[in-house]
């Protein structure tokens, strides 16, 4: 099984990793990490059978997802930035980070919507590491995910700095959910439910132990990590979380007839 590597996705695994037991996802699952577009591979290749899967790329692999637990925000995310060294609606070129891909989709969505960047005036993409100044360096603008973007103060950037969380949910009125526990059908088996939902809760109840580990391992301030994971990130979904899910694959879908919108198709076991 595959787990995302960035800082936001620890609470989830928390329990798996350092809970009493099975019930709280404990020797249930062999864990892995990885970026999140390569977890979305090792589950399109099969060397995976489950994974916390970006939801463009559940829509595009037809996968079922886990409900109830993943990773969504209800305003401002800090995490996922757009930084412009031009006026927004003059960007022609964007860098992409290349371990991102619904967040790619949410920067087009927010381009196109916002700033009439659709059609022929759409950004031209390129993917890189996650280096601001070498992609700024080759591109209008780049696109930070994860980590990288925590490591940035947008408040000290000489750029525009878009937070493209808080920018849908200012758009839609929605949460915007970035990625869910998924894998194909014939794996995904509502018995191993309880062991995402309890390894969440798990986490979330010791979500202090969390911020001493992670900040030293990822050398980020306590205060960063606590209010990162506390006051920015949704674990534990609900019926309105998953409305936003289905509002940005439709979005999305406009954009790329290659994903398929969940609004009909029924994914969630």
């Amino acid at each position: 099984m595959c787990a995302v590597s960035y800082l936001n996705t620890v609470p989830l695994v928390w329990g798996m990793l350092h809970g009493s037991g099975p019930e709280d996802g404990n020797g249930v699952f062999d864990l892995r990490f990885a970026l999140p577009s390569a977890c979305a591979d090792q589950i399109a290749s099969g060397d995976a059978d489950i994974g916390i899967v970006p939801v463009i790329e559940m829509a595009r692999q037809k996968l079922e997802y886990f409900p109830g637990t993943g990773i969504a925000c209800h305003g401002p995310v800090r995490s996922i930035l757009l930084i412009s060294k031009v006026p927004l609606r003059q960007i022609r070129t964007l860098a992409t980070d290349s371990g991102s891909r619904t967040s790619v989709q949410l920067a087009r969505i927010i381009l196109a919507e916002k700033f009439g960047l659709a059609g022929k005036c759409a950004p031209r993409l390129i993917s890189r590491p996650a280096d601001l100044a070498t992609m700024l360096g080759e591109a209008d603008a780049a696109l930070l995910i994860g980590d990288a973007a925590l490591r940035v103060d947008p408040e000290k950037l000489p750029f525009e700095t878009l937070d493209l969380g808080g920018e849908w949910v200012s758009i839609t009125g929605l949460p915007m959910v970035f990625a869910v526990w998924a894998g194909r059908k014939e794996v995904v088996r509502p018995s191993l439910t309880a062991a995402f939902t309890n390894s969440c809760r798990y986490g979330l109840a010791h979500i202090e132990d969390i911020v001493r580990s992670e900040s030293v391992a990822r050398d980020f301030p306590e205060a960063l990590v606590r209010e990162y994971l506390t006051s920015r990130i949704v674990f534990e979904l609900g019926a309105r979380d998953y409305q936003g899910l289905e509002a940005f694959l439709e979005r999305a879908s406009a954009l790329d007839d290659s994903i398929a919108s969940l609004a009909s198709g029924g994914t969630s076991i």
